[in-house]
């Protein structure tokens, strides 16, 4: 047995290469800072206060990754947006409980740590959190030799927000006559790609130059759209009541359109979706076109070109769609609440 002294190093970890990455993350994480937070990169526990604006605050969490998407970022090296599809998958999410993201933690996950890869990667994270009002108040770093492949990594991430008790969105209010406001997506976002490089593979040479008047590269990298800025606004100046305002909000991550609506959706109700009435970009022709599947296998598999839906009032629903297209959003009138029977469902025809 030798006797040579190994280190860490030696094993696969580099302690220096993650204090490097500290560094390069604090004045990233400096310009996400907001009111409430106490302590945040560096400790053991980072610590928030909640804003007394909130007479019954309630905390509403969300925590996702950004699955085989990374995969394509890995083999085309584009790892500065991936780090926003990290943030908005969580805040989104938690957005659609009516909830202000407040603060964020990420998980980077790796073989061996690149910093300069990992610094785009938390770069990313930083402006998804700046872009969504929400703190990137601490995170981890972990270096596993052997655990991944050279030049991988895994993501994760989690944010809290807050609600006042008496506004959090569980579609309570939602009845039929309810009209169906889709927010257009900004692409794929995080979810299906594993079709997605299916259809890569399949197209082989064959591969479009451009899609929606990008590189086709990044059109399938473009980040998940982060709607929390926007949405929150008209929450505000359009409340849920059982006669008017935003009712329900649903983000469009994995099972699309078909699966997500009705999570939102009393017992009873059925969202039914007009086809054709938002228009279907290049790139979710070209997927559904190189899988050769059919409509509702596209409407179960990715947001087609939705990603975030609105349940407004029948009574205000203009008002509600015109303040969204205010504030930069592409807004399409997709469909109606009606009855059901039982359960919850989504129809398109």
């Amino acid at each position: 047995m030798s006797t040579t002294p190994l280190s860490y190093k030696d094993a696969g970890v580099d302690i220096d290469a993650g204090d490097a990455l500290v560094e390069r993350i604090k004045p990233l994480a400096k310009r996400t800072m907001r009111e409430g937070v106490l302590a945040g990169i560096g400790g053991f526990g980072a610590l928030f206060e909640i804003s007394r604006k909130y007479k019954e605050p309630v905390l509403v969490s969300g925590t996702d990754g950004v699955g085989t998407k990374l995969k394509l970022a890995f083999e085309w090296n584009m790892h500065d947006t991936v780090g926003i599809d990290l943030v908005a998958m969580s805040v989104n999410d938690v957005l659609v409980q009516g909830a202000e993201p407040l603060f964020f933690l990420d998980y980077f996950a790796c073989g061996r740590l690149d910093v300069e890869t990992a610094a785009a990667v938390v770069g990313g994270i930083a402006k998804g959190c700046e872009e969504s009002g929400c703190a990137l108040i601490g995170g981890e770093t972990a270096e596993m030799p052997g655990m991944y492949a050279d030049g991988e990594y895994d993501l994760a991430g989690f944010c809290v927000g807050a609600v006042e008790k008496s506004k959090i969105l569980a579609g309570q209010h939602v009845q039929a006559g309810d009209v169906v406001l889709g927010l257009a997506s900004s692409g794929v976002h995080s979810n299906g790609f594993s079709l997605v490089r299916k259809c890569i593979d399949r197209a082989g040479w064959n591969l479009p130059l451009t899609l929606d008047g990008k590189l086709f590269k990044q059109a399938l990298m473009t980040p998940t759209r982060l709607y929390v800025k926007n949405v929150l606004a008209a929450l505000d100046k359009h409340p849920a009541s059982a006669n008017g305002g935003i009712k329900a909000l649903a983000h469009i991550t994995g099972g699309g359109l078909l699966e997500n609506i009705p999570r939102v959706l009393p017992e009873g109700l059925a969202a039914h979706l007009k086809k054709g009435s938002w228009p279907q970009t290049e790139l979710f022709a070209w997927l559904q076109r190189t899988a050769g599947i059919d409509d509702h296998e596209m409407n179960r598999t990715f947001n087609n070109g939705i990603g975030m839906v609105v349940v407004a009032a029948a009574s205000d629903a203009q008002a509600v769609a015109t303040t969204l297209r205010s504030l930069g959003e592409a807004v399409h009138e997709i469909g109606v609440i009606g009855a059901q029977g039982t359960g919850a469902s989504v129809t398109v025809a």
